[in-house]
């Protein structure tokens, strides 16, 4: 799978980063399924990030939103991490493994390392240009 050309590149506005990637079902199934997923962030909830599968892969068919902590996200690239709901590994090099447990069940999704970093770097672009913002409005008034 190439980066580019299934995972177009992020919406950056100054209050948002939403980065649409594909990422992979993971099952018994021999044949991988994939899916489009939304990776967002919000300099309002700066330590959290928000995975967003669409509502046709929902049994309510609506958007199926999990959030969680950023440093969970990006310490799950090096290492396996995360006890709770949501918990992050390493696949080989180029992919990581996000595991979202529910009453439900359990959703094994993996996805593309470099795109999980490139949407990593520009939280952290964001938030740092929002506090840089935030700060200078401060010192102004």
């Amino acid at each position: 799978m190439s980066a580019t050309a299934e995972n177009p590149p992020a919406t950056v506005t100054a209050t948002a980063v939403e980065e649409r990637v594909r990422a992979r079902v993971i099952s018994d199934d021999p044949l991988y399924r994939a899916i489009p997923v939304a990776l967002r962030f919000t300099p309002e909830e700066p330590l959290a990030v928000r995975v967003v599968f669409p509502a046709e892969l929902s049994p309510e068919d609506t958007d199926n939103e999990w959030v969680f902590p950023r440093a969970l996200l990006e310490a799950g690239l090096s290492a396996p991490t995360g006890t709770g709901d949501v918990r992050v590994w390493p696949c080989g090099r180029v992919q990581a493994v996000v595991e979202f447990h529910s009453p439900d069940g359990v959703a094994v999704i993996q996805f593309d390392i470099a795109a999980l970093r490139r949407f990593l770097r520009r939280t952290y672009a964001t938030a740092t240009a929002t506090a840089t913002t935030a700060a200078a409005a401060t010192r102004s008034a």
